[in-house]
């Protein structure tokens, strides 16, 4: 179970990414009933460090805090900077006495010089992944995705998809009513999929009225609907060609696929959070049949229905 959770802090760390490992695991929501972490931020000294940033950050702790963590987060940083010796040893023992690691960015490239990429799929930001690549050629770098769950290693692409890939584990520890609560506190999209496409450059959406966002809204409240891409165009005031093209610059994914993983998730809730059986819950998803939500799901979850039901409904709840 995760409850013990180190963050290192490495010379030349970027701040944003440092900040979010801080962000999620390391602030006390036990007002909202959330889990709360043994937290501690980690340094190879055990004092201040360099960011890249131009400022310092103190840690309290030292590597042989790493040693108890079921956690160990690595942010952004610049690969060109040498880290400390014995560091890669300490993450290599920490995986094989059974802790996770969790990358950001450019992290993912001291998981690559511990060799804990090696016959592993993982992901870095897009500007990274070649590099990523060439220097650890036995990782198998997926260029194109916000994160990639290989447990017990899970790397996320740049900045705000780190925010994706600590909740992705929340979810998966937690479940979703977690992941959600702690995602509203941070004023954060609540779930998106890890193999959705990283933002690249490419033409921004309009602001205003050109955003699709009250679309979106419209569509997660009708999940239960039989909703083509044709009626969302529709319903969007568009062409099904000048919609689907709107709708990929937006989301980075396609109507479909955003529908189907929006679906997948409100029956992630249900099967949590309610003693529904399965007919019901297709039915209100919009997937219609077992069958079919059996499919999408497993297909995008690795795991049935009845097995999620099984292993993510809090215990207290299950008959």
């Amino acid at each position: 179970m995760l409850g013990d959770v180190a963050v290192l802090a490495l010379e030349g760390s970027h701040a944003f990414e440092l900040g979010i490992f801080c962000e999620v695991f390391g602030i006390d929501r036990s007002d909202g009933a959330l889990p709360v972490y043994d937290f501690a931020l980690v340094s190879a000294t055990g004092d201040s460090v360099p960011t890249r940033h131009g400022f310092d950050v103190r840690t309290p702790y030292g590597l042989d805090r790493l040693s108890s963590a079921d956690l160990i987060c690595i942010p952004a940083y610049d690969p060109g900077v040498r880290q400390p010796e014995g560091l890669a040893d300490e993450l290599r023992a920490a995986v094989e006495r059974g802790a996770r690691v969790l990358s950001i960015c450019t992290g993912a490239f001291l998981l690559g010089e511990a060799g804990l990429l090696d016959g592993r799929r993982c992901t870095t930001h897009w500007r990274y992944t070649e590099e990523l690549a060439r220097r650890y050629p036995r990782a198998r770098v997926e260029s194109d995705v916000l994160y990639v769950d290989e447990d017990p290693v899970v790397t996320g692409a740049g900045t705000a998809a780190g925010i994706d890939t600590c909740l992705h584990l929340v979810r998966k520890e937690h479940g979703s009513a977690v992941a959600n609560a702690i995602a509203r506190r941070m004023v954060a999209p609540p779930h998106r999929e890890g193999g959705q496409r990283q933002y690249r450059e490419r033409p921004q959406p309009r602001e205003g009225t050109g955003s699709l966002s009250p679309l979106l809204a419209w569509i997660e409240a009708h999940l239960d609907q039989d909703l083509s891409v044709d009626s969302m165009a529709r319903h969007a005031h568009l062409s099904p060609r000048t919609f689907a093209r709107r709708f990929l610059q937006e989301t980075g994914t396609t109507p479909g696929q955003w529908l189907t993983a929006q679906r997948v998730l409100l029956a992630q809730h249900h099967l949590e959070t309610t003693d529904d059986p399965i007919t019901t819950i297709a039915r209100r998803t919009g997937f219609g049949t077992v069958d079919n939500l059996r499919h999408h799901f497993t297909r995008r979850l690795g795991i049935t229905p009845q097995g999620y039901r099984r292993t993510f409904r809090p215990p207290h709840q299950q008959s």
